[in-house]
């Protein structure tokens, strides 16, 4: 099956207020930029774009939903108070041809003492499934989080039922660890088992060779705008 390509420019300079990664720098906030996909700190200025994208989305197995702008305006005003006890930062995941915000990501369960963090919170809009935004997003992360941040272990969950995800984060090299029974409650009261992967620095120069393979075969692909309403 050919593997759908989406538009790509050169990375932007910084965005006004805050730094690209640095080694040694805190995990957030910052701006991780590639070269399809720019991971912006998630702030009030996106509800609009992000209440727009996340309307596509089914929110079934998902524990934080965004049904509403005000669940969005709500997410948005979570995270920046966790930013302040340095335990989460959310991004806006952008598309750089288009400018356009297709979905968001988060460093979650920051332990700054013990270098252990967890990439989730994590949807697209479905028209940016099978392109280059997923590979490009957990690259950039997995690279600012070990390479520059010195992580010693990156933890992926997701819902046991949710298949889609799991398979997304197997094909990261990440290993399955186990399921947490009972782990979460969904908004309309089910009960939700987990499922636990991780990957660690010695595991990172392989996975990080498979992500940039990936990359790669999107790079040799004909530019097409994946990004018009479905």
């Amino acid at each position: 099956m050919r593997k759908k390509a989406i538009s790509r420019v050169k990375s932007r300079s910084p965005i006004q207020g805050f730094d690209m990664p640095t080694k040694g720098a805190k995990i957030g906030p910052c701006i991780l930029s590639g070269q399809f996909v720019r991971l912006e700190p998630l702030r009030k200025r996106h509800v609009a774009e992000l209440y727009k994208s996340a309307r596509r989305l089914d929110w079934s197995l998902l524990l934080g939903q965004l049904r509403s702008k005000e669940d969005v305006e709500r997410r948005i005003e979570n995270g920046l108070e966790a930013e302040k006890s340095d335990s989460e930062y959310a991004f806006a995941v952008t598309l750089i041809q288009q400018d356009k915000v297709v979905g968001s990501t988060a460093y979650l369960s920051v332990n700054s003492k013990h270098k252990r963090v967890e990439i989730g919170s994590t949807w697209y809009t479905p028209d940016q499934w099978g392109t280059a935004v997923n590979p490009e997003c957990k690259f950039l992360l997995l690279r600012h989080a070990f390479e520059d941040w010195g992580a010693v272990r990156v933890q992926f969950g997701t819902d046991i039922r949710n298949m889609h995800s799991r398979r997304a984060i197997l094909k990261l090299g990440a290993k399955f660890e186990g399921i947490l029974r009972n782990h979460g409650i969904l908004p309309d009261g089910r009960v939700r088992d987990a499922v636990l992967y991780s990957i660690i620095p010695s595991e990172w120069s392989e996975a990080k060779a498979k992500l940039l393979a990936r990359i790669r075969a999107f790079q040799d692909q004909p530019s097409v705008d994946k990004t018009s309403d479905v």
